[in-house]
């Protein structure tokens, strides 16, 4: 079976990482991480912050309404229950997490968080704890997403607590 390009999935696929292989889900979750570095290496601490959390805000916005509003479309278009091509949802949630993490100072160690907040995430997503798994379910667009924005939420909290415990 050939699939035809549908210019409207673009969003779905983040502009076609979806269609990389192998693990299509981290690349999904790739550009909030790169654009948090950005963010942080190109600017002060507070300030970083600040612009960090005001540019991922949109991000989780427009591609949870791209899931929403596309994810039946993408089902239907490649047969199957929340598409592996489908990687809005991993761009959504990585964003999620970067609004939702503590703050830190230091260019270095806000990239190093960063990069932990990712590697937190995409396990979270990976594993789905509870109740992540169980959103799947949800049918259209909202399952393709729910268990995602989760992952962000525990992903965050997983750094909470990681930074609560370092100051002990």
């Amino acid at each position: 079976m050939t699939i035809k390009p549908d210019g409207s999935l673009r969003w779905v696929t983040t502009f076609g990482l979806g269609h990389l292989r192998p693990f299509p889900g981290t690349w999904g979750s790739l550009p909030p991480l790169a654009l948090g570095l950005l963010v942080v290496a190109a600017l002060p601490d507070a300030a970083a912050w600040t612009v960090l959390r005001f540019v991922m805000l949109p991000v989780v916005v427009v591609f949870t309404l791209a899931c929403v509003l596309l994810g039946d479309r993408a089902e239907a278009r490649f047969g199957r229950k929340d598409p592996s091509q489908v990687v809005a949802d991993e761009t959504a949630g990585m964003a999620l997490c970067f609004v939702l993490m503590p703050q830190v100072t230091g260019a270095w160690s806000a990239a190093a968080s960063l990069v932990m907040a990712f590697v937190f995430f995409r396990a979270l997503d990976i594993v789905k704890p509870w109740p992540a798994a169980n959103l799947q379910a949800v049918p259209g667009g909202w399952g393709v997403v729910l268990d995602d924005l989760v992952a962000g939420v525990q992903a965050a909290l997983l750094l909470w607590i990681a930074f609560w415990i370092a100051t002990l």
